[in-house]
């Protein structure tokens, strides 16, 4: 992985972590999303001007085919993430959704895209998700266990939604060639429209989710888009198996902030296993 590759990875991590802090924040539901949607769209379309100029095609069937499935996937992502928010801590939801992430992505880069198995690569993988088991053990509190486990759930479900959605786009940039800019445009206009049926009888709902979370909907609009226009970016210059685990530093952000923002349990040894992280992460760096 190239240095420059490795900028773009490290902060695409950082991007994410930070606005799902404020989403954990928010614990918004459909509204709360669609309003993401609303406003990334309206903010990133004047950047296909700079795409058109550069000589990327706006518009194309593998466009259009690639981006209705990613909105659905993200949409997926979205709604289940939310919901392990409002559930149980983010320290335990988001590190288990990344985590769990590279392992759907690498099994189906092997077996579906023909990438190689590296050794470095496996041994960064094997490390990553050890931390993350760590990171993620049950408490002998019984009471606790029942959160955690709501939270490994939706954790895990998340990460399934989050190696779909990748590959896909994966093969939409590497194969086809798409704009990550124009796919996460394209991909946010239509997640916008799917929503818009169930969001327009909750009108006060809506209302209610602007008048509280204004800024925050701005903010993740903003640095959601550009988090995933990053990783997209970094697929053009190495392969999936790599990206998909190094972008998961943002683990090491979202437990800190876990720990020390919202003050979650079991930050220290929360925080020490993402160690393991780190060291899985600088595995894959050298692949």
């Amino acid at each position: 992985m190239s240095v420059y590759v490795l900028l773009l990875v490290l902060t695409a991590a950082v991007f994410h972590a930070s606005w799902n802090l404020l989403a954990k924040r928010a614990k918004g539901k459909t509204p709360f999303i669609w309003l993401q949607y609303v406003v990334s769209t309206v903010l990133y379309c004047p950047f296909l001007l700079i795409e058109a100029n550069r000589g990327h095609a706006i518009f194309s069937q593998p466009l259009l085919w690639f981006s209705l499935s990613s909105a659905v996937l993200h949409l997926g992502y979205f709604i289940v993430l939310q919901k392990g928010y409002r559930s149980a801590d983010l320290s335990v939801v988001y590190p288990l959704a990344r985590g769990s992430a590279p392992f759907f992505s690498f099994i189906a880069a092997i077996f579906l895209l023909d990438e190689q198995m590296k050794a470095s690569a496996v041994t960064g993988l094997l490390l990553i998700v050890t931390g993350v088991l760590i990171i993620t053990g049950l408490s002998f509190k019984k009471e606790n266990n029942v959160k955690i486990r709501t939270g490994v759930t939706y954790g895990v479900l998340t990460g399934l939604f989050i190696a779909l959605y990748t590959f896909n786009d994966a093969v939409a940039v590497k194969t086809y060639g798409v704009s990550p800019l124009v796919l996460t445009v394209a991909t946010n206009l239509f997640s916008t429209v799917f929503l818009l049926p169930f969001v327009l009888p909750q009108k006060a709902e809506i209302q209610r989710e602007i008048r509280m979370h204004k800024w925050v909907i701005i903010a993740i609009a903003v640095l959601s888009p550009a988090a995933y226009i990053l990783v997209l970016e970094a697929l053009k210059y190495a392969p999936l198996t790599v990206i998909a685990p190094a972008r998961e530093t943002s683990i090491l952000v979202g437990v800190f902030m876990g720990s020390r923002v919202l003050n979650e349990e079991d930050g220290k040894r929360r925080i020490i296993a993402s160690v393991l992280i780190l060291g899985g992460i600088i595995a894959l760096s050298i692949t």
